[in-house]
């Protein structure tokens, strides 16, 4: 059911993961050309490296997980170390997406409790929030209290913990099919911010809600 205790995910969902990136191509020609591929490898490792750490209980905190899907990516693409070290720079101010404050606010005046709750490290999360300048959040939840990334059940049992409630009682939103894949299987109401128009992952939970962005929260 529906609450109003809104929890989001950051990466993609908040803050446009491809940002840094696009910034950095901005001004650099030997990035113009491949900066969407280079996003795309470097997101899809850090993701394939969340998920194997979870699963063999090798764990590192995101920050580090982050830095090593970049070496991964920019040796794939032939980067510079400078290159390199301005795209890592550029990733702790990833910009948020353009309604996301207006969707916020819109949230905070229906008297709404608002967190988030990423695989990022406090650190990164207080970083992006004010970078952003994304305000009026109640918590910035990581991962790192547990020890293991979402999809696992131990992760989002954070959230729970925090508010001290059931997970019936969370709204989780999130832009990532196996985040709302695993908050959904957790008991969280599901919002799935299906961006790119993908089709629903054939997995036995399913988003009980589905928008094109944030505004299709109001």
């Amino acid at each position: 059911m529906a609450t109003d205790r809104y929890v989001f995910d950051a990466y993609g969902t908040l803050f446009d993961v491809a940002g840094a990136a696009r910034v950095a191509a901005a001004d650099d020609a030997a990035l113009a050309e491949i900066w969407p591929r280079l996003a795309d490898d470097w997101r899809r490792k850090q993701l394939e490296y969340s998920w194997i750490r979870a699963i063999t209980g090798d764990h590192a905190d995101f920050w580090t997980v982050t830095a090593q899907a970049l070496d991964w990516a920019a040796e794939a693409h032939g980067l510079a170390p400078s290159q390199r070290d301005r795209l890592l720079d550029l990733y702790r101010h990833l910009p948020a997406y353009p309604e996301a404050a207006d969707a916020m606010a819109t949230l905070r005046q229906r008297g709404a409790q608002l967190a988030i709750f990423s695989n990022g490290t406090p650190e990164m999360l207080a970083e992006a929030v004010a970078s952003s300048r994304l305000e009026g959040f109640d918590a910035l939840l990581s991962v790192e209290t547990a020890g293991v990334y979402k999809p696992a059940a131990a992760s989002y049992r954070i959230v729970t913990d925090h508010f001290g409630c059931l997970p019936g009682e969370i709204t989780f939103v999130s832009s990532n099919g196996w985040d709302v894949y695993g908050a959904t299987r957790f008991g969280f109401a599901s919002v799935w911010v299906n961006r790119a128009g993908l089709p629903v992952d054939n997995l036995p939970a399913r988003p009980g809600r589905i928008v094109t962005d944030l505004t299709g929260l109001a």
